[in-house]
């Protein structure tokens, strides 16, 4: 991805709230295990809960008939690495009435840009349906929550959402398509800010520094580079729920080999469908701690999971639909390094269900304590994976009943 900014804009960033810069790093082994635990803990209560999937993301919110007049709830209900995502939860409720962006320099109010950028925690709403395209990259400022709930709204188009030295950001029920290159211009990013934009690489989604960012019951497709990438030191970040169809470059997660900062990086990839028209890259992982549960994988025409630098891959209740292609079979694959070396990387199978001949080569510490530890409880079984995935995307949720 390009580093795209210029120095006036990263000068400017060293004056962001401290927050941001407080480590969002955590034990990787306790987070899988409060995963399990959330999971286990719906499949459980499926008896008690007549709209209960065992989806513990959904079965936190989704039962609730009032869920338009308690929008903000679906902050406690992230799990994995970006549980800790608060979004605009402490914040106001802001109506987008306006599709436009007309200005990204001086955004007019009651769109979504010059609700992005302000400084205080808002709770980003839909009027009505909508489609937004988009004149130059969505700047996004800290403490904001876009929900899409109640209205079919799609960012399409043209360059899309960028997340960028901010924290605390969640992105849920948006449709984000057909993302386009933009750049070369001015854009805001606060109230007291704008500068120099660079060309932009035409993600649906891109983290750029940014931590405790949730990415939920999204539809993404067709982008210019990836749907959804994190690089530069960005962390604690959960991507669940999304439904990603008609793309090459799925996911890229570390910003190159030599970044050694994206170490640190921990993400939590769960109850997402890839489907469709899908090449590679599902993710592709550099250095961190990446733990992918639960997912359905239908299509990929070359690999579903990769990696290089050493990345630490924990796969657990996935399901594996491997394509018909003879040599495209293999789940995994290990980028730019031979096996003398990949060997040692620590990249584990747990459960996974693997069709049409998939297979997932493991590598590295095996039954390591730290994998002991991490599978004690189990992700749910993959048999399930159909059931916990159906509703991925965006929701067709209406006012007034059950979403």
């Amino acid at each position: 991805m390009a580093m795209a900014t210029n120095i006036l804009f990263l000068f400017s960033l060293f004056f962001i709230p401290t927050i941001i810069s407080s480590s969002p790093h955590q034990d990787p082994d306790l987070v899988v295990h409060e995963v399990h635990r959330n999971i286990n803990a719906s499949r459980r209560n499926l008896g008690f809960l007549s709209c209960g999937t065992g989806n513990p993301i959904d079965d936190c919110w989704r039962c609730d008939p009032n869920w338009e007049k308690n929008r903000q709830r679906l902050a406690d209900c992230a799990i994995g690495f970006g549980k800790n995502a608060v979004g605009g939860k402490d914040g106001k409720i802001y109506v987008v009435t306006d599709s436009g962006d007309d200005d990204p320099v001086t955004p007019k109010p009651g769109t979504l840009r010059h609700a992005v950028i302000q400084d205080e925690p808002l709770w980003i709403i839909f009027e009505r349906d909508m489609v937004i395209k988009l004149k130059e990259e969505l700047i996004m400022n800290s403490f904001k929550t876009i929900d899409g709930r109640g209205a079919s709204v799609h960012i399409a188009g043209g360059p899309c959402i960028t997340i960028q030295y901010v924290t605390n950001i969640i992105i849920h029920g948006i449709n984000i398509h057909d993302c386009k290159q933009g750049g070369n211009a001015m854009v805001r990013s606060s109230p007291r800010h704008f500068g120099w934009r660079t060309i932009s690489d035409g993600d649906g989604v891109s983290i750029f520094g940014g931590s405790h960012v949730w990415v939920d019951h999204c539809s993404l497709s067709n982008c210019e580079d990836g749907l959804i990438d994190a690089i530069m030191g960005s962390t604690a970040i959960t991507i669940s729920n999304n439904y990603m169809t008609h793309h090459d470059k799925v996911m890229l997660l570390g910003h190159s080999d030599s970044y050694s900062q994206d170490k640190n990086m921990q993400v939590t990839i769960a109850f997402n469908h890839f489907g469709e028209g899908l090449v590679q890259r599902m993710p592709r992982c550099r250095h961190g701690y990446f733990h992918v549960v639960n997912n359905d994988y239908t299509h990929w025409e070359m690999y579903a999971i990769g990696g290089s630098a050493a990345p630490t891959i924990n796969s657990q209740g996935n399901r594996f639909l491997a394509p018909d292609r003879r040599f495209s079979k293999e789940v995994t694959k290990h980028e730019d390094a031979p096996e003398s070396e990949w060997r040692h990387w620590n990249w584990r199978s747990e459960g996974d269900l693997m069709l049409n001949g998939a297979f997932f080569k493991p590598s590295g510490a095996g039954a390591s304590s730290s994998y002991s530890r991490a599978s004690s409880l189990g992700a749910r079984p993959s048999s399930l994976v159909g059931q916990l995935t159906t509703a991925s995307g965006s929701l067709n949720c209406k006012k007034g009943s059950r979403c």
